[in-house]
This record gives structure tokens, C-alpha cells and sequence, in this order.
């Protein structure tokens, strides 16, 4: 496999210009959930291009797609996502808050790498198939909608991962290691309280707030907090207020919800209690409310035995090197960071590795982490989600994060969107594309690897899964 190491490594080296302008590309043009015509275009047709077989517009969603290359059993699928945030609009290379456009989208998630270093994988993969004979096919898929419309959810509902035998997937981070934990399962879901508008100092007494509604089910759900589970989280944002007139009683509102709790269950009792103090809001205030169920994501359900291989490709391919260019920019951008927010990745890192990262793993006078993290089985559960989950429930799954930001860069913050469209961001990137590519051709030439890894999940799922997402639901803008 050492020589394979270096053949993938040059495969993807030499089509590293191209790979890095797709994902710059992306990160110029920043599209919020199930709205990335542009970026599914981009990647799509580059594949097309590039001899795949492509197919638009699964699972019933637009800017998904599939791109295929093989025959062949076994089939090994590659998830990408491309999908920005709302609100993170950035500049470049900047080591200060500074939007290209006041309340733009940006990629504050790393997406714009995620998805191409995917890319990257495919085609070296399909280069050693068509070059090395090797048995099996390769399948990307082009994944929407992560950041709150669990885009591969409704895809999962819809089948169409149903052919591959393991998938592999990655996501930027400040360090790297193997995704070996849980995450928590969610729910989101709008409720809409309907009133009556009114002079709120002539005729108060006529009107029925919709906007009390919303400030007695949040003041409700508030106290709530203290009877559920410790694991579980409850956000909100108030979608509308009614308007902007105080002396208006306000006779629309609306607040949205996300339930997160490691499984499913939970997460479905939590919300029927919710529901509840929802009807309560409305009753208290004789108004009328509607429940419209969003989006769902199941947790994620860890492989060990492809969680093994990806570690060794890790390893194999080593954290990447920063010319002084790089360092000199890395330094600026790390006093940006704050100690508490280094504290929190070394946390992260430590539950990555059971507790088992050593003091050289970070040291102040450098602004990367230094090491890849050990890996080890763990019962830690992520406090965040991913609809990687349903892939996880269905077929086996691994995942992986590498270095692509200086230490401690939260996800979802201007520092990381700033960093995307650096040569930082960019060597992260091949280095996640290499090691999906070696991981996928060491399962290609051991299919005991699948065998095991499908015993694996079926031992933790006794095929129990469920699909969060109602049947009738479709993907919203």
C-alpha cells in the first residue's frame, strides 16, 4: 500500500490546480441550503467532464446529484456538500471582520472544501480503475441542504444511497483525527400563533397578540430545560415578530425550533412536550397555532472497522507543511482566536481520542496543532448534528476531519470563512481528498473490510432504523 500511497498522492497533486479553483469557485459564490444551482452545477459538470455518468436532481431535490464511474461490485460512495450560511459574509485572506456584501452568505462551515475534496478522491479513483484493473465502483454524491435542511435525509428517504456498499465522508476542521462519536439527533419545526391585529391603546382589549404567543411558548420551553435529559438541546430564533408597530397588537408570529438529543426517541418526546406548552401559549392568549415540521436528522452511528482505515490513511499522508508565506498569515489570524476557543478545540480533540492527547499536541508559539489524533473507540456523542446520520443507519459509514484553519477556528464564524479560500484551506482539502481516495482503494482491494464493517452495523442498528422525516414532507427553501 506504500507505493499506492505515493501513486494517489501524485494523481492528486497533479490535479490539485484544478481542484482548488473548483472549491474557490464555490466558496465566490455561497449558497444557503437546497438553493446551490450554481455549485451543483460547478461540481456536476466537472465530473461529467471527467467521464463520469451523471444524474440530477435526486431524491427529489434540485441541486442534488450522483456522478458514477464502474460497473462493478463493490460500489463505494463519497458524500460532498456545498452548501454556505446565511449572514457570514466575509473577505478573503483577512485577519479582520470585513463582509463582501452586509448579511451575504458565506461558507462559514467549510463546505466549498467539502465538497471537493470529494471530487479529488473520485477521479483519482477512477484513474486507478480504469489503470490498475482495480474491482468496483466509485459514486459521489452531491449532497444539499446539510446546514439546516438534512438534505441527505430526504435523500436516504428516497433511496438513493441504496446501492452502495460503504460511504466515505470528511469536514474541515482546526485539526485532524477520525469522526468517531455520536452526534445528536434533531428536529426542527415553525410554530406559527395566528390573533387578531387591534389599536393596542384605543381597543386592546380586542385584539389577541400573536406575538405573546411566541414570548409565553419560549418563556415555557425555557422552564422545560430543567425536566429533560442533560444530553439534549433546545434553540430558538423568532422568524417573525409581527411587525414593527408597538402600538399595533400583533396578530402574526412565528418562532422556530430545533430539538436536538442523542437519539431519536428523545428527540420525539421532547417535542410533544413542546407541542403542549405550544398549545398552552395559544390557549393563554386565544390565538391559534400551527405546527409545520421542517427538517429531521438521525444521530450518527460510527464504524470502527472503516474508522480504522481511514486513521492509517491519516497517518500515512501526514499533516500538511506551511512555507513562511503561509506562517506569516497563519500567526495573524491565530491572535484572532481566543484562549477559550483553543481550550474548546483541545476538548473536542480529547473526546476524538478518549482522553488520550499528549502535551505536544498544541504549543502557543505555533498556530497549528501539531499532530494527528490517536484514535480510539469512544462513547462520546459530538453536541451537534449531521445528516450523515441517516447515511450511518443504512449502509457503513466513516468519517474524518483535517487541518485546514489555524488552532481552535470555530466552525461557523468570519475567522473560518476568511481562511476557505486560502492555500491553508486548499492543502487541508488535498490532504482530506488523498485519504478518501487511499481509504477507498485498501476497501476495493479487501472486501473482508465490507463484510465485516456491514456485521459491524448491523450489530448496532438490528436494522431498527426509521426514517425522522415525514412522508409527505418536502425539502423547503
Amino acid at each position: 500500500m506504500d507505493n499506492m500511497i505515493d501513486v494517489i498522492g501524485s494523481l492528486i497533486d497533479a490535479k490539485s490546480k484544478e481542484i482548488t479553483e473548483l472549491s474557490d469557485r464555490i466558496w465566490e459564490t455561497p449558497e444557503t441550503r437546497f438553493q446551490e444551482y450554481q455549485s451543483a452545477k460547478v461540481l456536476s459538470d466537472f465530473l461529467e467532464d471527467n467521464g463520469f455518468s451523471v444524474e440530477r436532481g435526486v431524491g427529489g431535490i434540485e441541486t442534488a446529484f450522483t456522478a458514477t464511474f464502474g460497473q462493478d461490485k463493490p460500489v463505494i460512495g463519497i458524500l460532498g456538500e456545498f452548501d454556505a450560511l446565511s449572514g457570514l459574509s466575509q473577505k478573503e485572506a483577512s485577519d479582520v471582520r470585513e463582509a463582501i456584501e452586509e448579511n451575504g452568505n458565506g461558507h462559514g462551515c467549510g463546505h466549498n472544501l467539502l465538497g471537493t475534496a470529494g471530487i479529488a478522491a473520485v477521479v483519482a479513483i477512477k484513474k486507478l480503475i480504469e489503470e490498475k484493473k482495480i474491482t468496483g465502483s466509485i459514486k459521489y454524491f452531491g449532497c444539499p441542504g446539510e446546514e439546516g435542511g438534512s438534505g441527505k435525509t430526504y435523500m436516504v428517504r428516497d433511496g438513493v444511497f441504496s446501492d452502495i456498499d460503504v460511504a466515505l465522508t470528511w469536514h474541515p476542521n482546526s485539526y485532524s483525527g477520525v469522526f468517531s462519536f455520536s452526534s445528536l439527533a434533531n428536529y426542527q419545526v415553525y410554530f406559527s400563533f395566528e390573533g387578531k391585529a387591534s389599536h393596542a391603546a384605543n381597543s386592546p382589549h380586542l385584539g389577541r397578540s400573536a406575538l405573546d404567543a411566541v414570548e409565553l411558548m419560549n418563556v415555557g420551553v425555557n422552564y422545560l430545560r430543567e425536566h429533560i435529559i442533560s444530553e439534549a438541546k433546545v434553540h430558538y430564533a423568532v422568524t417573525n415578530t409581527g411587525g414593527s408597530s408597538p402600538n399595533v397588537v400583533q396578530s402574526d408570529a412565528e418562532v422556530l425550533y430545533l430539538i436536538r438529543a442523542p437519539h431519536i426517541k428523545e428527540v420525539e418526546d421532547i417535542y410533544q412536550r413542546i407541542i403542549n406548552i405550544a398549545e398552552g401559549a395559544a390557549l393563554m392568549t386565544g390565538t391559534k397555532v400551527t405546527v409545520r415540521f421542517d427538517k429531521a436528522c438521525s444521530n450518527y452511528i460510527p464504524n470502527d472497522t472503516l474508522n480504522i482505515v481511514l486513521q492509517d490513511k491519516l497517518e500515512a499522508f501526514g499533516l500538511p507543511n506551511y512555507d513562511e508565506k503561509e506562517l506569516s498569515y497563519a500567526y495573524k489570524m491565530a491572535s484572532t482566536i481566543t484562549t477559550e476557543e483553543i481550550d474548546s478545540a483541545i476538548l473536542d480533540a480529547e473526546k476524538l481520542s478518549n482522553y488520550q492527547i499528549t502535551e505536544q499536541f498544541y504549543t502557543p508559539d505555533y498556530p497549528f496543532f501539531n499532530e494527528v489524533i490517536p484514535y480510539a473507540k469512544t462513547r462520546e456523542v459530538m453536541q451537534g448534528s449531521t445528516d450523515v446520520g441517516d447515511v450511518s443507519w443504512i449502509v457503513p459509514t466513516a468519517q474524518f476531519f483535517t487541518t485546514c484553519f489555524v488552532a481552535g477556528t470555530p466552525l461557523h464564524t468570519w475567522q473560518l470563512v476568511s481562511q476557505g479560500k486560502t492555500s491553508l484551506a486548499h492543502k487541508g482539502l488535498l490532504y482530506a481528498g488523498k485519504v478518501l481516495a487511499a481509504s477507498a482503494v485498501e476497501i476495493f482491494e479487501n472486501p473482508k473490510l465490507i463484510e465485516k464493517a456491514k456485521e459491524e452495523l448491523v450489530k448496532q442498528t438490528k436494522n431498527a432504523y426509521q426514517n425522522p422525516l415525514p412522508k409527505v414532507l418536502q425539502p423547503s427553501i
